[in-house]
């Protein structure tokens, strides 16, 4: 399936160099029996291929290896995530089998690298990921990335790897994310409900509607549309543009790098960034609890840049220990600020209301840093 050029099109050496990170998702990439489709991984080759000829670098990050797996034990595809990690080792190797064997045929070198939630917390080892990236790069590597679902605590319920591309993103500092998918882009609604669901071309800001229109997770992945949203907000927090698109798109990656309009929908970058810690605790690890502040603390979190002490919480929901995420919310109970929580539910509960002089010996007036705090509204 082919589509026409048109004669405006810039030529090829007219053409800034990016670096994309292109993730593509389970619906996409294995058949309705349980297959690697190979007709889908050979034309995300041919035009990753037609990118790089024209000088952009590209990542590949791809979802799969769970199908993948149940497929070849032949079994029903479990729910028990201990069970899902098993799965994904054995189908790791037919995934990245077909893909040396189909990014070959387009005279490409596939390089398999496998990320754990830790790899974006842990300072060494973030720094020691950006840098085998950047070898594989330097070698003329094509790196494909998946969550490394086998050993990983955190992994499956990351969002079919939609955040995981987000983060990757980050991390290489990509002027281009790209999600692929086999939706046309973001509609207005959920197109299972109302048929008439039209396509979102560009997204300024994300808001809750948004989310409410995205439905569910796909039936064989464990993502779907508001995945790629949460996904699309991390890059937008990163600086960087996202294009939501259809994998069966003739053109789709080639089109996306050129900023064609069209393509899907592109989700445009906020001017302020964040650091990639800030982005993993704010959007990629779960929280164990809430705690409520008054208004000043609010104010002092949002405006002021500071750190969140026992003074200003007035409620502690959940459980949790000190090094847990932690969601921060206002009087009215809304959301507006995410971090590490520096004491456990039990001590807070004690110390919630109480100024450092008022506090057991021995007992820090802190609860959140602000170096371990991302203001998300």
């Amino acid at each position: 399936m082919t589509s026409e050029r048109s004669a405006a099109d810039p030529p090829a050496s007219s053409v800034s160099p990016l670096r994309l990170v292109v993730k593509i998702g389970t619906s996409s990439i294995t058949t309705p029996d349980g297959y690697v489709d190979l007709g889908a991984v050979t034309k995300l080759a041919s035009e990753i291929a037609e990118v790089r000829a024209v000088g952009h670098e590209v990542i590949a990050v791809t979802s799969g290896a769970i199908t993948a797996g149940v497929q070849r034990l032949g079994v029903e595809r479990p729910t028990e995530p201990e069970l899902l990690q098993a799965m994904s080792a054995v189908g790791q190797i037919d995934l990245m089998a077909s893909y040396r064997e189909l990014f070959g045929a387009a005279d490409m070198v596939v390089g398999q690298v496998l990320l754990a939630p830790h790899d974006f917390r842990d300072r060494d080892q973030y720094l020691h990921a950006r840098a085998t990236f950047s070898h594989l790069l330097k070698l003329g590597v094509v790196p494909v990335v998946n969550e490394n679902d086998a050993v990983a605590d955190d992994a499956i319920r990351y969002g079919d790897n939609d955040r995981i591309a987000a983060l990757v993103a980050n991390l290489v500092r990509a002027d281009l994310l790209i999600l692929l998918t086999d939706m046309p882009g973001v509609l207005t609604a959920d197109p299972n409900r109302d048929p008439d669901a039209s396509l979102i071309s560009e997204i300024l800001e994300m808001s809750p509607s948004l989310q409410e229109a995205a439905g569910s997770a796909s039936a064989v992945g464990s993502g779907g549309m508001a995945s790629k949203l949460a996904a699309a907000k991390m890059a937008s927090w990163s600086g960087i543009r996202t294009v939501i698109a259809s994998a069966r798109r003739p053109h789709v990656v080639v089109d996306a790098a050129a900023a064609r309009a069209g393509v899907g929908t592109t989700v445009l970058p906020r001017d302020a960034r964040v650091s990639a810690r800030k982005l993993w605790i704010g959007f990629a690890v779960a929280a164990r609890g809430t705690v409520t502040v008054d208004d000043g603390a609010r104010k002092a979190l949002s405006a002021g840049g500071k750190s969140l002490l026992t003074a200003g919480v007035v409620h502690v929901d959940g459980e949790f220990t000190a090094g847990d995420a932690i969601d921060i919310a206002g009087p009215g109970g809304d959301t507006f600020a995410k971090g590490l929580a520096a004491l456990g539910a039990e001590m807070l509960r004690t110390a919630a209301g109480r100024r450092s002089d008022e506090l057991p010996e021995g007992v820090l007036p802190l609860v959140v840093h602000r170096d371990d705090l991302v203001v998300l509204g």
